[in-house]
């Protein structure tokens, strides 16, 4: 198959429309094409006027590691070109930015899921290209966590940096079809394309979404597989809570928990009492680790690791914001009084808990610590929301 990069070099009829245009590139160290040459240098061989460059959260290296660690702008050393940052003293694009250049094109990895910041900078683009006059073309990658949608909706005047409107956490879209939905949802005049994928089959095994010839490059620091991508929908969660997600080793976001006060078989006995059918279409299993930074550094740390891969993996089964709520529950339910919810800022907002701006609201949180609540009171919730969402994004689907 082919991603869209890979399609404008390859298509005469595409790389002429940007004949005698300034072009800009939003990227970051997934940018590539199939035989791993970085978008910006494939560009600029194939003779395009590339004039700037961005770089989202983590920045156009892939260098930042955690949450609110900026980018300062710089110049690229090779070709003199400005890189700005839309994660920096900025997170839309300025109009000294957007004067740069004709046509931006947008060429981000994402991994399916709403609180990946790299989904609300699209949207701040086609804002500031429809404020300013330019054109703006998704060069469209896959969603590799598939067509799958789970999660309940963000709530109204939640909005955050992790939460661009309406949607679950996992969208099912991908970048190319969440630019359509954008422009639908916020009535946004702006000049747009996808460059559409070739032969992109999101609903075929093994990969459901993900294909088997094309490697995998970290997006951002800690989405260092296929593994977390699938199961970041949820392992998400935990960087709203004081548990471990796993930062400071070597598979971050691919745990339930850790931390150096829990047992994790009496997590997991608790979660298959509690609501068995949440833990299908993955293997779970007890680990250790000990972080060499970030939450519990130095500290040895049970938990559970997730595996959504090889036999293990069953991709219409697995639900993983579900199975991280009911990981959440387990814990809540043998320690009632833990101190479950961090509360620091989170994304630059200071006004909820963390859990609550990832989620888009308290729903999650409040079912988790309500003694009384049932397994099927969340599903009832969320699946109202699903329903809606898979309504709402049906005339924007691409593939």
């Amino acid at each position: 198959m082919k991603f869209g990069i890979d399609r404008l070099l390859e298509e005469p009829s595409l790389l002429a429309q940007l004949k005698g245009r300034r072009v800009a590139l939003v990227a970051h160290p997934a940018s590539v094409t199939a035989d791993l040459t970085h978008s910006l240098d494939a560009l600029v061989a194939a003779g395009v006027n590339v004039t700037s460059a961005f770089g989202p959260q983590h920045g156009l290296k892939g260098d930042k590691q955690d949450n609110m660690v900026e980018t300062a702008d710089e110049t690229d050393p090779q070709y003199g070109i400005p890189v700005f940052s839309l994660y920096g003293d900025v997170r839309r694009p300025s109009g000294q930015m957007m004067s740069t250049a004709d046509v931006f094109l947008f060429d981000l990895q994402d991994l399916g899921c709403r609180i990946y910041t790299f989904v609300t900078t699209l949207l701040y683009l086609l804002e500031a290209a429809a404020q300013h006059g330019k054109e703006v073309w998704v060069l469209d990658r896959p969603n590799p966590a598939g067509r799958p949608i789970e999660g309940t909706l963000l709530v109204g005047g939640q909005e955050s940096f992790v939460g661009a409107a309406e949607m679950p956490m996992r969208h099912g879209l991908t970048m190319g079809e969440m630019g359509h939905w954008f422009i639908r949802r916020f009535g946004i005049d702006v000049a747009y394309r996808v460059v559409e994928m070739d032969s992109w089959r999101p609903d075929d095994a093994p990969g459901f979404g993900w294909p088997e010839d094309r490697v995998w490059i970290n997006p951002s620091p800690n989405a260092a597989s296929l593994n977390m991508a699938r199961a970041y929908a949820g392992t998400v969660m935990l960087e709203g809570t004081n548990l471990s997600e796993g930062r400071g080793t070597t598979r971050p976001l691919e745990v339930l928990f850790g931390a150096p006060d829990l047992e994790p078989l009496a997590v997991l006995r608790e979660m298959r009492d509690f609501a068995p059918d949440w833990l299908a279409g993955c293997a779970i299993r007890p680990c250790y680790f000990e972080p060499t930074f970030h939450k519990h550094a130095k500290t040895l740390c049970g938990g559970l690791m997730i595996h959504a891969e090889h036999a293990f993996y069953d991709h219409h089964a697995f639900r993983p914001w579900r199975l991280q709520a009911l990981a959440f529950k387990a814990i809540r339910r043998l320690h009632p009084d833990y101190d479950l919810w961090r509360d620091f800022a989170y994304e630059y907002e200071f006004g909820r808990l963390a859990i609550d701006v990832i989620n888009g609201g308290p729903a999650l949180r409040a079912w988790v610590d309500d003694p009384a609540s049932v397994p099927d009171d969340l599903e009832t919730v969320a699946g109202t929301d699903e329903a809606a969402w898979r309504e709402q994004i049906s005339p924007v689907l691409l593939y």
